[in-house]
């Protein structure tokens, strides 16, 4: 089961600003754009959706295609119905894959494999939205990281 809880930090204001808690026991503050002082939930759905589709798309790209992936971003940008509910009408999501001999074959079959089977964000998303994904691969020029594999610590 997933929960969460947000909570009014300041009920006597007019601030709209909540603690929000996750049941993994993580906090962070919400506010609209007025204050300011955290995501508002909306973006927390955009985050959610590029986080949700790289911790896909780079498992895939280390565990079964064995890819030397020295650097990794996701970036989704979202428009919205003008009119509530606000929901994503269209999604564009950009992948960037930094590495040695990157495979673009692998990195499709991944972005595939996230959008049409793992990503629980990515299939509620769906349900309103139209996904536009590209992505680029970016060459590593750093020759002393190609041996390297990520450091293994001993407990």
């Amino acid at each position: 089961m997933i929960s969460a809880k947000v909570e009014l930090t300041q009920a006597l204001s007019e601030q709209r600003q909540f603690v929000a808690r996750t049941g993994s026991e993580h906090h962070l503050l919400l506010d609209d754009a007025a204050g300011g002082t955290g995501p508002k939930p909306i973006e927390l759905v955009a985050a959610g959706l590029a986080g949700c589709t790289a911790f896909d798309v780079i498992t895939i790209l280390r565990q079964k295609y064995h890819q030397k992936v020295t650097g990794y971003e996701v970036r989704v940008e979202a428009d919205q119905a003008e009119r509530p509910p606000q929901v994503f009408t269209a999604v564009r999501i950009h992948h960037v894959v930094k590495g040695f001999d990157i495979d673009a074959a692998a990195i499709e079959e991944a972005i595939r494999l996230s959008e049409q089977k793992y990503c629980s964000v990515g299939a509620m998303v769906q349900k309103t939205a139209a996904l536009h994904t590209t992505y680029e691969i970016v060459a590593e020029t750093m020759e002393w990281v190609k041996g390297s594999s990520p450091a293994k610590t001993e407990a």
